[in-house]
């Protein structure tokens, strides 16, 4: 069979395959009914955007059938298709839907109260557990997928405008065109191997490219089988694959802890899943899912922009992310001068040793397959300075040219005149028995620089014992003199984001007058509560030495422009 090169053309294969297609709760459909449904919303669609105009859609729903039918339907329309963040607030969410231009606005009843009082002209409303939206698509039940595929779709017609998030300014989207999907797809079951009697299980959220570009094509590309659920429920996870039937699922770093983080159950290998596809679960986490659940967590590196691909191969070593595709020219690099950064060398126990001049930012020096940003041209600049797409990670990279990934440029800390990296921290934290989750960030010093925190997330059951993290620290032989944390902050749960990355701007932003838990270390190594007394006596002196501290002290809530969330369990 000649290889798909659009969207448009994997969803016209599914019809005439009456092979169970979308599982949701009590729904199962046919990779027919899904053609079908499809093809009548495609039809619905041409009709809504036949006047001027880009062919923008905003979708707005949690992972429903819904999602995946309007995402199939774009396609066939050659109509671009905005993930809309249900966690964004007031004038930003609507900034989101009207600034990637949606003419239409696909939601649900649960979703409608986040779009009272808010200004969208020209966007048409639809809501589809309703009547009215039964009523509308009725007159389109018959139609076909070849019949709706909109004439000049090609692979290079815009198929998403997902949203970046950033830890400043306003969100970028990202743009995918139907040929980038339709490849990222069939590269996946080309690596992973995927079958047709497969079940991939999206529980990351839809709105996001981790389940669009890495569950939901794969899926579509190798004809097989999704399931959805509506939001990421640790708990629900393994009751959702059992009675699903699923064999793959994405992931972020912080569900996989979450999920080490429930209850161990005698039948926790007792399922179906194969393979876990994700980023930053870490090596620590992932050898526990490994062991546990029996299932292997596979780390892979990319974005919405897909600026830069590191391909996985079977000599990769198990904390490498890969090397650089074929034909890709990946650096690291300093991010101040450009200059390449030294291979990175490992002691006996295998741990990097020399950090400080090893890690650096990623860059591709070659073909980029990055498409751009929706209408900001200053945001492509930036990414392109210099003719390299900048990725604005950390990596380094062994004798051997393996990658290993290292944070976010935004998660740099420089203490006492030395770069650190808050992920390499944050690697050494998570082997601490005790922690469920572990995030590392800066907090300001007094005098210049940073200070290293921690906030932890504590096992159910566990309490913090300072004499304990103490010892653990010593006893981490690649835990550099800079690393440890000034500050440790006790959390009920891990704040994340809507796409279940941890928020670290409100972190930051909180610092150690948060008000929850607070250990200050002490020149001893060892770690004392930071109670009103001390704490008043430190912001006396961040006062007298005139350095500002974000927001000041005593902010706890966040705004819910910064899509803060407790981790769902």
């Amino acid at each position: 069979m000649r290889s798909a090169g659009t969207v448009a053309e994997l969803v016209q294969r599914q019809w005439g395959d009456h092979r169970p297609g979308l599982r949701h709760r009590d729904t199962v459909l046919t990779h027919h009914q899904v053609a079908s449904g499809a093809a009548a919303r495609a039809a619905l669609l041409a009709d809504l955007l036949s006047a001027g105009g880009e062919p923008h859609l905003g979708v707005l729903l949690d992972n429903t059938p819904e999602f995946p039918l309007w995402l199939s339907a774009a396609a066939l329309a050659g109509a671009a298709v905005a993930g809309i963040n249900p966690t964004r607030r007031g004038a930003e969410l609507a900034r989101d839907i009207l600034h990637t231009e949606c003419r239409v606005l696909v939601t649900e009843r649960a979703q409608l109260p986040l779009l009272d009082g808010l200004d969208l002209p020209g966007v048409r409303m639809l809501v589809t557990d309703t009547d009215a939206y039964a009523a509308l698509l009725a007159p389109y039940a018959g139609a076909e997928p070849g019949d709706t595929v909109r004439p000049g779709i090609g692979p290079a017609t815009r198929m998403l405008l997902y949203f970046t998030s950033g830890s400043t300014g306003a969100p970028k989207a990202a743009i995918c065109t139907q040929g980038r999907l339709a490849a990222a797809g069939r590269s996946l079951v080309d690596h992973f191997g995927v079958r047709r009697e497969d079940v991939h299980y999206i529980c990351m959220p839809m709105f996001h490219g981790n389940a669009v570009i890495a569950d939901w094509a794969p899926a579509l590309a190798g004809g097989a089988a999704v399931a959805l659920r509506r939001r990421f429920s640790a708990s629900g996870f393994l009751d959702d694959v059992r009675a699903y039937g699923a064999t793959y699922f994405t992931y972020v770093g912080r569900a996989v802890q979450y999920l080490l983080a429930t209850p161990e159950r005698p039948d926790d290998r007792e399922h179906p899943l194969r393979l876990g596809f994700g980023t930053e679960a870490g090596a620590v986490d992932a050898a526990r899912f490994r062991e546990r659940f029996g299932v292997r967590l596979v780390e892979g590196y990319g974005s919405s922009e897909g600026g830069a691909a590191i391909q996985r191969t079977g000599d990769t070593p198990a904390r490498a992310i890969g090397r650089a595709s074929a034909g890709d020219d990946l650096a690291v690099v300093d991010p101040e001068t450009g200059e390449e950064r030294t291979a990175a060398v490992f002691d006996a126990a295998g741990r990097l040793a020399n950090g400080a001049e090893a890690i650096g930012e990623l860059v591709n020096r070659g073909r980029t397959p990055f498409e751009g940003y929706w209408r900001n041209t200053a945001a492509e600049a930036e990414r392109l300075r210099g003719g390299w797409y900048w990725t604005g990670d950390l990596f380094f990279r062994d004798a051997d040219g393996f990658l290993y990934f290292a944070g976010r440029t935004d998660d740099r800390l420089r203490v006492d005149s030395e770069n650190l990296a808050a992920a390499m921290i944050e690697n050494i934290l998570a082997r601490w028995a005790e922690a469920a989750a572990v995030a590392v960030y800066a907090v300001p010093d007094p005098v210049a620089g940073d200070q290293v925190m921690a906030a932890l997330a504590m096992r159910a059951g566990a309490a913090f014992d300072p004499a304990a993290f103490t010892a653990f620290l010593a006893a981490q032989t690649d835990l550099g003199t800079k690393m440890a944390p000034a500050f440790v902050r006790i959390v009920p749960a891990m704040p994340v984001t809507a796409t279940n990355k941890v928020h670290r701007v409100g972190l930051r932003r909180e610092g150690f007058w948060c008000g929850d838990p607070v250990w200050r270390r002490d020149p001893d190594g060892g770690y004392a509560p930071l109670g009103d007394e001390r704490l008043a006596a430190l912001l006396n002196e961040y006062e007298e030495r005139g350095t500002r501290l974000p927001d000041g002290p005593g902010i706890r809530a966040r705004p819910a422009s910064e899509d803060a969330t407790a981790y769902p369990h």
